[in-house]
């Protein structure tokens, strides 16, 4: 039976330990992240020397450098696939680059100064969203109506980034998409597997946020001929194996939000017949 080892022990690792299992495949959990190790143990440090492959690179890339140079495996996705979808500046560049539609953004590298946000600002009809560049679920993302509100979020971005140990000085000014419809797409090597519409429950009337961590929900959709092809050239644009792609969609456009090389696996209704085969092979082609 062929090991798999998985960086996480959320609801990704509890849903696929069953489903792989009939198809062969034994997920194991390497704990990287919130302990201490000795780098003489050797892989055996992670409760195993015979890992065959490795699912996702740890999130934290430091500690997924000492994994990966003590376990000594194949990732489906690696270091480098990680770091094009980890901070969304670049990730939407390479997609706008290769003609793939996005929103419209300006990344603003720290310190600016107060002409360059008031430039940046001026772009675009308010509202505006203020993005860091690469953190997930939704953190840190706020909705600025007016200049003197969009420069007082600005001035808190800088006392974050003015502490000496942040690596990521940077952030995005995007334009604030209204009424559109929120769907997060997947994908294996290259080609949709399934896709939810997220959607804010009654009593979350009123945000604008659609991650499900924030309260939406998520409903299995069929995507139409359109909305699927331009996930598949966004995953062709970014050659990552394993991939979530977040879709806004409104009655006149649609465009790629943002990209995930570590998406949460959801219930299996939500995907299309035969995706847990789909997942076994792609795993099996890494090894």
């Amino acid at each position: 039976m062929l090991r798999l080892a998985v960086a996480t022990a959320a609801e990704t690792y509890e849903r696929m330990q069953q489903p792989l299992a009939d198809r062969d495949i034994e997920v194991g959990h390497i704990e990287t992240a919130g302990r201490s190790l000795s780098i003489s143990e050797g892989p055996g440090v992670y409760g195993s020397s015979a890992f065959d492959v490795g699912f996702v690179y740890p999130s934290r890339l430091a500690e997924g450098g000492v994994a990966d140079g003590l376990l000594d495996i194949p990732w489906v996705n690696g270091r480098e696939e990680i770091l094009r979808s980890r901070h969304k500046g670049e990730t939407l560049t390479r997609l706008q680059q290769a003609g793939v539609p996005v929103p419209e953004t300006v990344v603003i590298s720290n310190p600016a100064g107060e002409a360059g946000l008031k430039d940046a600002f001026e772009r675009f009809d308010p509202p505006v969203v203020i993005k860091p560049n690469s953190t997930t679920r939704g953190v840190g993302v706020a909705r600025a109506t007016d200049l003197d509100s969009f420069l007082g979020i600005c001035d808190y971005l800088d006392l974050v980034h003015d502490y000496r140990a942040t690596g990521d000085r940077s952030f995005l000014v995007q334009e604030f998409v209204p009424e559109a419809r929120d769907f997060r797409v997947m994908l294996i090597e290259g080609e949709v597997v399934g896709a939810v519409e997220r959607r804010l429950p009654g009593e979350n009337a009123g945000q604008w946020k659609h991650n499900v961590h924030r309260g939406a929900r998520a409903t299995g959709v069929d995507l139409d001929d359109e909305l699927r092809s331009l996930a598949e050239d966004a995953a062709s644009a970014l050659d990552i194996p394993w991939l979530g792609i977040d879709l806004l969609v409104t009655d006149d456009r649609a465009v790629v939000n943002e990209t995930n090389a570590r998406p949460t696996i959801d219930s299996a209704t939500k995907y299309e017949p035969g995706f847990w085969d789909d997942l076994a092979a792609l795993i099996r082609s890494h090894c």
